[in-house]
């Protein structure tokens, strides 16, 4: 049944048949007040934090599409800005809380002005309340569980007048089949599972984003064979920890398996995925790894810190020593692989020792390149109320020592690569040169050589002339 056989019938209880009722319904509401405004409504949808968060806005364009809105990138201008928040970090909040203040003037001179606010941050009690007691001229506030009733809030909102509430604490749904507008016509995004189990002591995404759920793999195929389709060439797959695909499902898959059902798409170049975690990464996935001609030959693999004593505390249920056993074996089977990690440095109760831990892996394992931060405090994970809290100072002295060390290693590294011929994947005509396209190695390395915009899309071979640290130089060769 399409949206038209089922619109005139009552409000559908199915998903999503329900949700294509309320895009109808909110098109024909948008619709009337592009009469009275004497233009198209616009929209602006904002995006903070993770790629989870960058394809759940994919899909809110997507829905704000369907129901006629025109898509304006300067949110000064939109008439419905949306801000698809992150919480993982404290100063992620008061970022949207300023921007929040500066929207209010805008909404004063225009009559047609919604503001939504969904994401991470929205799962936060306490937030919701900051927002409703402050900002009364917020239109809209939802989490991350009903981000497919996007529709159907936006027209209750249209209907009532009011600020309209809607946040789940858990769900184990999953609404399939919702339009989504990729931000690039030649790789996407894909999510496979929501929500995470780990409870790391650091981290807040557990309890805004909930328990680990996982996507049927029929379901999962069907949407990356129509992407490629559409010409998509290369998809990251998405999950908190891709590991632990398929734990939830009826007939149990592993992630491995989930990769080798992908790799027969027809037409499909490149895979890629994250969050790995280093607990759950299995020999079964590392040997899919090695035989596979799409899986991208890089992995990011998490370390946190070095230290067994830390590790602990951050509840990451592995050791150093395992973990450096899983570079082995991950090298030992795939020696070309590239591999990136996150590492924080002044987690309470870390001392000098702990951090020459840290240190001595990253001089070990010698990452490609890293994303460190300073630990900063997040309310509501246990690891805030630790004692032993490390002083401002120290920390960033470490993290100084750390980024240089970082930095060294992968000039060392990335130079490897000089005067040998790499298969590309073209993404944009250059920021800085428009003689120049920017594209990828499948090791995720930028390479920036002379092309035009014909090229983006496609995979090309190029020579690889100068190295300049994180990116190459080069010259595309005709094979």
């Amino acid at each position: 049944m399409n949206e038209l056989e089922y619109i005139n019938t009552g409000v559908p209880q199915e998903e999503p048949q329900r949700q294509y009722y309320f895009m109808k319904k909110g098109r024909e509401l948008a619709e009337e007040l592009s009469r009275q405004a004497g233009r198209k409504l616009t929209f602006c949808v904002t995006t903070f934090g993770c790629q989870m968060n960058a394809r759940d806005s994919e899909k809110l364009t997507g829905i704000l599409e369907q129901m006629g809105y025109v898509e304006e990138p300067e949110e000064e201008k939109a008439d419905f800005v949306i801000f698809n928040t992150c919480t993982v970090r404290e100063n992620a909040n008061m970022r949207v809380y300023g921007r929040l203040g500066q929207l209010s003037r805008m909404k004063k001179k225009n009559p047609y002005m919604m503001i939504g606010l969904c994401g991470c941050m929205m799962q936060e009690p306490e937030v919701v309340e900051k927002i409703k007691k402050s900002y009364r001229y917020v239109d809209l506030i939802f989490g991350t569980h009903n981000i497919y009733k996007f529709a159907e809030l936006i027209v209750t909102r249209l209907e009532s007048g009011r600020m309209v509430i809607d946040i789940w604490k858990d769900t184990d749904k999953i609404v399939e089949d919702l339009p989504n507008e990729r931000k690039y016509s030649f790789k996407s995004g894909v999510n496979i599972m929501f929500g995470c189990n780990n409870f790391c002591s650091y981290c807040i995404v557990p309890y805004v984003r909930g328990r680990e759920r996982s996507r049927n793999p029929k379901d999962i195929v069907r949407e990356i064979e129509r992407f490629v389709a559409d010409g998509v060439v290369e998809v990251m797959l998405l999950g908190q920890n891709v590991n632990s695909y398929g734990k939830t499902l009826d007939e149990p898959m592993s992630f491995a398996q989930l990769l080798q059902e992908i790799e027969k798409i027809e037409g499909l170049q490149r895979i890629r995925f994250m969050t790995p975690h280093p607990k759950d990464l299995s020999d079964e996935l590392i040997e899919v790894m090695s035989k596979s001609k799409k899986i991208c030959k890089h992995l990011h693999l998490p370390l946190q810190s070095g230290s067994t004593r830390i590790l602990e505390k951050m509840n990451r249920r592995y050791t150093k020593e395992q973990y450096l056993h899983l570079v082995e074996k991950i090298r030992a089977k795939v020696p070309d692989i590239s591999l990136t990690t996150d590492i924080i440095v002044g987690f309470p109760g870390e001392t000098e020792e702990d951090f020459l831990e840290t240190m001595d892996v990253v001089q070990k394992v010698r990452y490609d390149s890293a994303f460190t931060f300073q630990y900063s405090k997040r309310t509501g994970t246990p690891a805030a109320v630790m004692e032993e809290q490390v002083p401002t100072g120290i920390v960033k002295d470490r993290f100084d020592r750390l980024l240089k060390e970082v930095q060294c290693i992968s000039a060392e590294v990335c130079s490897v690569y000089t005067d040998t011929i790499q298969e590309i994947l073209v993404e944009s005509v250059n920021d800085h040169d428009e003689t120049l396209v920017t594209g990828r190695m499948s090791n995720n390395l930028l390479v920036h050589f002379p092309g035009d915009d014909s090229l983006i899309g496609t995979i090309v071979f190029v020579r690889l002339t100068e190295c300049r640290g994180f990116y190459y130089i080069g010259e595309r060769i005709m094979k």
